[in-house]
């Protein structure tokens, strides 16, 4: 950070406020930058005539939906939805503070808000307290974090591993992700090296000459290799902890 703020500084400044904190500021700003994921996939798919009809403020954008099993069915949560999608599209990059934050445009908004950082991160999904630190600075109400509940149809909220994560239902199907990250795939590679490695370290302990292992070295070596495998076993069962959503509306597609 240090060396590529000053090294850039037609993008980047710091910048200190009132309080004394200091703040990265972003220089230019160019527009092109100011489109939203939702913007940008109704632009390129073959509802290229809705979305023009958006921009002349004809029509609003629609959330991709995909509700657990049963519970779009219900006729009060269709009519509901529909109310909702209707209602004017306001970018998560646009100016929101002369909407009434009690109004359901604003309420729009946050889901807005909240959809375009999910699809922002590599993974599609976040921790929900890491978007509670975030919330003065997006002009979040209070207690947002209700809307991943209130729209289980756009969010997916995971309580495993002592934490809760929000992931967006339509970055998923069947537990994977849909367009993965070129990130993601070199994640998933060193994690099957390391995986692969330490089961055939464990193998491959028989094949050195008894002579020359010392007692202790090999007891230190084995401790580790439990300790290091109960570790690794743990991150695996979090890593999938979006595979529950297939249980839940695989059935519908």
């Amino acid at each position: 950070m240090k060396v590529l703020i000053p090294n850039h500084p037609d993008h980047f400044r710091f910048v200190k406020a009132s309080s004394g904190d200091a703040y990265l500021k972003l220089v230019n700003w160019p527009e092109s930058y100011a489109v939203s994921a939702l913007e940008k996939r109704n632009e390129s798919n073959a509802a290229g005539e809705e979305y023009r009809q958006f921009k002349r403020g004809q029509t609003a954008l629609a959330f991709p939906m995909n509700f657990p099993r049963g519970y779009g069915a219900q006729k009060k949560v269709k009519a509901w939805m529909e109310e909702f999608q209707k209602l004017p599209y306001i970018s998560p990059y646009e100016d929101s503070r002369h909407i009434d934050p009690s109004s359901d445009l604003m309420e729009k908004r946050v889901v807005g808000v909240l959809h375009e950082i999910l699809s922002l991160t590599i993974h599609k999904k976040t921790k929900r307290n890491y978007l509670r630190s975030l919330r003065e600075e997006l002009n979040l109400p209070h207690k947002f974090t209700r809307i991943f509940t209130r729209y289980p149809g756009i969010f997916y909220l995971s309580l495993k591993c002592k934490t809760t994560t929000v992931a967006l239902r339509e970055g998923y199907r069947r537990g994977k992700l849909v367009d993965p990250h070129p990130l993601v795939r070199l994640r998933e590679k060193f994690y099957y090296v390391m995986r692969t490695g330490l089961i055939y370290r464990g193998k491959g302990l028989g094949m050195i000459p008894q002579e020359e292992i010392l007692l202790d070295d090999v007891e230190d070596e084995t401790e580790q290799e439990e300790s290091e495998g109960e570790e690794l076993g743990a991150n695996e069962g979090c890593s999938e902890e979006t595979s529950e959503m297939d249980d839940e509306f695989d059935d519908q597609e």
